[in-house]
C-alpha cells in the first residue's frame, strides 16, 4: 500500500464505518440479552455477545494502528511510519474469527461490517477468504463441543484440504 494520505484516509473511514456498525449492534445484543453469564457453547447469547465485542475492538485497534501510521508518515517519519502501516495490515486479531462465536443468523450490522472489510482490500487476502467462510457458516462454531474433532479439523485445513 502506498503511503498516500487520501487513500489512508479512505481506509481510516471505512475502518471507522466498520467499528461504528459493529459497536451498534454489540449495544442491540447487549439490551436483548442482558448480562449473561458466561458459557463455553457455540452460539450462546454469552458467546454472541464475546464474538461482536471481539469484532469491534479489532476495527478498534486496526483503526488506532492506521492512525499511528498516517500521523507518522503526515510528520515525514517514513520509517516509523511504514513500520506503523506494515502493523495496521496485518490480519486482524479476532476478526473474522469473532463471528464464529456468534449465533446464526447473523445481525445485519455485523454482515455489513464484515462485508466492508472484505472489500476494502486493506487486509491480507485470507482476511477476505475468512470472512467469506464465516458469513456463510450455517451455525456458530465455536467453541467447539468436541476439542479433539476441532483440532483434526484445524490440522485438515492447515494443509490445504
Amino acid at each position: 500500500m502506498s503511503h498516500d494520505l487520501t487513500e489512508l484516509a479512505r481506509v481510516a473511514h471505512a475502518l471507522e464505518e466498520a467499528h461504528s456498525l459493529l459497536e451498534t449492534e454489540r449495544e442491540r445484543l447487549e439490551q436483548q440479552h442482558g448480562r449473561t453469564p458466561y458459557d463455553a457453547i457455540a452460539g450462546s447469547p454469552a458467546q454472541t455477545l464475546h464474538g461482536i465485542t471481539d469484532l469491534s475492538r479489532s476495527m478498534s485497534t486496526a483503526l488506532e494502528q492506521l492512525a499511528l501510521a498516517a500521523g507518522y508518515l503526515a510528520l515525514g517519519l517514513d520509517e516509523r511510519g511504514t513500520r506503523a502501516l506494515r502493523l495496521a495490515r496485518r490480519e486482524p486479531l479476532s476478526f473474522p474469527s469473532g463471528a464464529d462465536r456468534m449465533a446464526r443468523p447473523l445481525g445485519e450490522a455485523t454482515v455489513q461490517a464484515m462485508e466492508l472489510i472484505r472489500d476494502l482490500g486493506f487486509f491480507p487476502e485470507e482476511t477476505s477468504v475468512a470472512i467469506d467462510v464465516a458469513l456463510a457458516a450455517p451455525q456458530a462454531t465455536y467453541p467447539p463441543a468436541d476439542w479433539s474433532t476441532y483440532h483434526r479439523q484445524e490440522r485438515t485445513w492447515s494443509e490445504g484440504d
